[in-house]
């Protein structure tokens, strides 16, 4: 196939009519790629007034410019109405998808109106077809995926196959994507849009081929890049430990989650630290197609399932984010009974880190009285893994009333049942981070809320004084950054290496001096939309919480200064609300 590079190729599924198009949309030189395609996209076809599971919202995957050209262009960005927030959210995965995307001839797929009963969707270069899979209602994952595996079997090229589970069907509303294996459209509920659709899977065969540019600097500067990747210490620590490697860093700074946050330290860190897991657990690791790294972590879990010594071994990945969430929060102190946990929580179709931080509150609120076993039906308390995972189940099926709010978000469920003081939600279930102030605000205020908007706990490490403005200024800058990355669509992990320079010399390399030429300004745009959509579809920067809990944590600083983060958020919000004002007007699609 051969691309023209002044547009994005947009492949447009509606499920309710069964028909398909392509659409020739927008400036690839103004939207960029991925992030701010995914944005553009919505800012076009998506509905502001409707809800986030109206089946006629667009759910978007995008890959960016320069997926397939260079390494680590590994990940996807899904866009979609969060039905958490019912704002404009993003996921991102890696997995094959991207370059089964790019293979198949498209910048994105978005997929809008719901089939008439569950469906699989296959497309490729010259596939658009809807299969009836009305027989995997209420499939999990693995045996979910199984059976979506057989569709473009007999395809040439890479093949990916996206899928949800229970979670998703039943519209949780932390429900994820699981994307091939090990890989995930986590947080916020992709999962429950995509089971709004009636989709059960997505299957993308990318059987089609496209030409390298001409010429020497292309090749060149494919070579410079793979090699600062590969033959410096940069990724060294991703492949090696991984994440998990934060795990006695951030214990010994005072910095970990345990026990729902009651504490920041724990001296039986040893039982599930990084170097725990890779010596007793790991099993191998793996990367993401067009990855040299090698980042994912694949641990052996080993289950007795009879008497006699009768075992069954199960491959389960797992980082940082995931051993706190179903580890610390939870005070699990066994690698083992994580492992377990996360097992359970990927069946399940659950994303790790809210349905982990959600059980922790419910730990807490047992302790302390608020819930009985009215509510949770089975016991669940710190330190026990058999009551978590039972109450994993419970969340996932809906099980009673107690569990179809928690599903809804845990701060949703602590206004009804009691406990929002110490329900540890930061615009969504926290992440791993109790570095701060600074961090703290930035999730609750984030884009994603989440710990990938930008670096707000690095800030909190290195920041030498308590000054808002400097620490709203890198808030805003860091941001910009990464969505310069998240538009191409690399790996955050690659961030030291791929600049806004070097992402200039690759775009121009491959043919797209005008959209190099344009970076900052579009960068810029660009974030200046995806805050004005989040706005659009109901973000008050007014009405943000931080509760109580996160006033009352102590790190290696000491207590937290309130005064402080509460200069933080006015500055922040302030922030956002001048980004969201100046979003451009953006060009739409016409079908070719």
């Amino acid at each position: 196939m051969r691309t023209d590079h002044s547009y994005s190729r947009v492949l447009h599924v509606d499920l309710e009519t069964g028909r398909s198009r392509v659409l020739r949309f927008g400036s690839r030189a103004e939207h960029l790629g991925g992030s701010g395609l995914a944005a553009a996209l919505y800012a076009t076809y998506g509905l502001h007034e409707a809800p986030a599971l109206d089946p006629r919202q667009p759910l978007i995957f995008a890959v960016g410019p320069l997926t397939g050209f260079f390494p680590l262009m590994s990940k996807v960005v899904c866009g979609f109405r969060s039905p958490y927030t019912g704002e404009w959210a993003e996921s991102h995965a890696g997995g094959r998808l991207a370059l089964s995307l790019r293979f198949a001839g498209y910048d994105a797929l978005m997929v809008t109106g719901a089939a008439r009963g569950l469906s699989a969707l296959v497309v490729g270069a010259r596939t658009v077809d809807v299969h009836d899979v009305n027989y995997l209602r209420g499939a999990d994952v693995f045996s979910a995926g199984k059976y979506l595996r057989r569709f473009g079997k007999s395809s040439s090229g890479h093949r990916s196959c996206i899928r949800i589970g229970p979670a998703g069907e039943r519209g949780v509303h932390y429900a994820c994507i699981n994307v091939d294996s090990f890989r995930h459209f986590g947080r916020l509920g992709a999962g429950s849009v995509m089971g709004a659709k009636n989709l059960k899977g997505i299957v993308v065969q990318g059987d089609g081929a496209f030409p390298l540019p001409d010429g020497n600097a292309y090749a060149k500067l494919m070579r410079e890049v793979y090699k600062d990747i590969t033959a410096t210490d940069k990724m060294r620590k991703y492949h090696d430990l991984g994440t998990p490697a934060n795990l006695l860093a951030l214990n010994e700074l005072k910095a970990l989650p345990w026990n729902n946050l009651q504490k920041t330290y724990d001296e039986r860190i040893d039982g599930v630290s990084g170097e725990t897991f890779a010596d007793k657990f790991l099993l191998r690791q793996t990367a993401c197609a067009g990855c040299p790294v090698g980042c994912i972590h694949i641990g052996l879990l080993r289950q007795q399932f009879a008497s006699d010594h009768e075992f069954l071994y199960k491959q389960v990945s797992y980082d940082y984010e995931s051993i706190f969430s179903q580890g610390t929060m939870l005070g699990l102190t066994n690698a083992s009974d994580v492992l377990a946990l996360l097992d359970e929580t990927e069946k399940l179709g659950l994303d790790c880190m809210s349905s982990g931080v959600a059980l922790a509150w419910v730990a807490e609120a047992v302790d302390k009285g608020v819930l009985t076993e009215a509510e949770t039906i089975v016991p669940v308390r710190f330190g026990e893994v058999q009551g978590f995972l039972d109450a994993l189940r419970h969340l996932a099926l809906g099980s009673n009333e107690f569990y179809r709010v928690l599903g809804t978000g845990t701060l949703k469920a602590a206004d009804v049942y009691g406990g929002s003081d110490y329900a540890c939600v930061l615009g969504q279930e926290m992440a791993g981070y109790a570095t701060g102030e600074v961090f703290f605000v930035s999730q609750a205020y984030g884009f994603r809320h989440s710990h990938l908007d930008s670096g707000g706990y690095s800030w909190d490490q290195s920041a030498k004084e308590k000054d808002a403005g400097k620490a709203v200024d890198f808030l805003v800058d860091d941001e910009y950054k990464r969505i310069l990355i998240n538009s191409m669509v690399s790996c955050m992990f690659a961030r030291a290496s791929y600049g806004p320079e070097r992402i200039g010399e690759c775009l121009e390399s491959v043919g797209l001096p005008d959209v190099a030429a344009n970076l900052g300004s579009a960068g810029k745009a660009m974030q200046a939309l995806r805050w004005n959509l989040k706005c659009r579809t109901g973000f008050d920067v007014h009405a943000v919480r931080i509760p109580k809990r996160y006033t009352e944590v102590v790190t290696w600083k000491g207590g937290i200064d309130v005064g402080y983060m509460d200069d933080v958020r006015t500055r922040y919000a302030q922030a956002i609300l001048d980004m969201a004002a100046a979003a451009p007007v953006v060009s739409g699609g016409e079908e070719g």
